[in-house]
């Protein structure tokens, strides 16, 4: 029997996000209009959910993804460790195909193991393992918290997942994300079980209404 349900999301898109600027830990944007509706979506969809706690990162992004279940009174805890991986001198830089090419040397060198090396000026895996260690703890702690919602960010999600459910972090492009994607584990006392992958149903019950707003701010 779980003894825990942890509901794991990404947070709404950004203005960045749709422009292809990198964001990471040191850039603290707003949800742009098609975010704010995907976190609408979203809270339609899990609004009656009996969340005990709402988990967030200090970031904005994550935490207005969030808001509706705030509104409802539901307590909520700002963690930094479940920040964005920083990706140094890069933040807040339009991808141009030189940093793009950079990028995705930096993926592979991670793919093959060396997740100790860090993005230049930036965070290596290991280390965003490191703060995500004491809230892995935490949450651990918390067995009253029998139900629990967590917003974070796209790759410090996939080296949450990866620590929680024991992969070496080499593998952790094999959890893929989208802005406000869903992961539900249950955590049976010794393990967590995948019951949600990067699950995005709750956005296409209304996918045209959401196609009109990137239409409308792409033109």
């Amino acid at each position: 029997m779980s003894i825990k349900k942890v509901y794991i999301i990404r947070h709404g898109q950004t203005d960045f996000n749709q422009q292809g600027i990198v964001q990471g830990s040191g850039v603290d944007s707003n949800l742009n209009e098609v975010g704010q509706q995907q976190a609408a979506m979203f809270f339609q969809k899990y609004k009656d959910l009996p969340f005990d706690k709402v988990y967030t990162s200090t970031l904005k992004r994550s935490i207005q993804s969030v808001q509706g279940f705030l509104d409802l009174g539901i307590p909520h805890e700002q963690h930094a460790g479940i920040n964005e991986i920083n990706w140094g001198h890069r933040e807040g830089q339009r991808i141009t195909p030189e940093e793009d090419a950079y990028y995705h040397h930096i993926l592979q060198t991670w793919c093959e193991g060396n997740t100790s090396v860090c993005i230049e000026g930036g965070e290596s895996p290991d280390l965003v393992t490191a703060r995500q260690r004491p809230f892995i703890d935490l949450i651990l702690s918390r067995p009253e918290e029998k139900t629990i919602l967590i917003c974070m960010h796209g790759r410090a999600m996939r080296i949450l997942l990866s620590n929680l459910l024991h992969y070496p972090l080499r593998c952790m492009d094999e959890f893929l994300h989208q802005n406000l994607c869903l992961y539900q584990l249950d955590f049976t006392g010794s393990m967590f079980v995948v019951k949600k992958y990067c699950d995005t149903s709750h956005l296409k019950e209304n996918a045209q209404e959401l196609d009109s707003l990137q239409q409308l701010r792409t033109n």
